[in-house]
């Protein structure tokens, strides 16, 4: 398995992670668990979980302290990839 499939797995896991996080928004579940539950198990699994859950009333949003956790961790993470990414490609370009 080459170094792209695996880092399109891991980035399109990820967005669809973050797209069941937006649909969990709008229901009482909010983003942040319904976007932990797509990563910890599949998207799949949050999407249904989110789905099971009741929308909110009015058609409002519910990001909650959760939601802005899990962005900030996200983001971070996600630097600290593309920083191993970039130093491990400069080191085997240099070898």
């Amino acid at each position: 398995m080459s170094i792209l499939a695996v880092l399109f797995g891991i980035l399109s896991g990820c967005f669809l992670a973050v797209l069941v996080g937006i649909i969990g928004s709008h229901r009482r579940i909010g983003f942040g668990w319904a976007f932990l539950i797509s990563v910890i198990f599949t998207p799949l699994v949050g999407l249904i979980v989110a789905l099971l859950t009741d929308p909110l009333p009015g058609g409002g949003q519910r990001w909650g302290c959760i939601g802005t956790l899990v962005a900030i961790l996200g983001l971070l993470f996600l630097a600290a990839f593309l920083l191993l990414l970039l130093a491990g490609g400069a080191v085997l370009a240099a070898v």
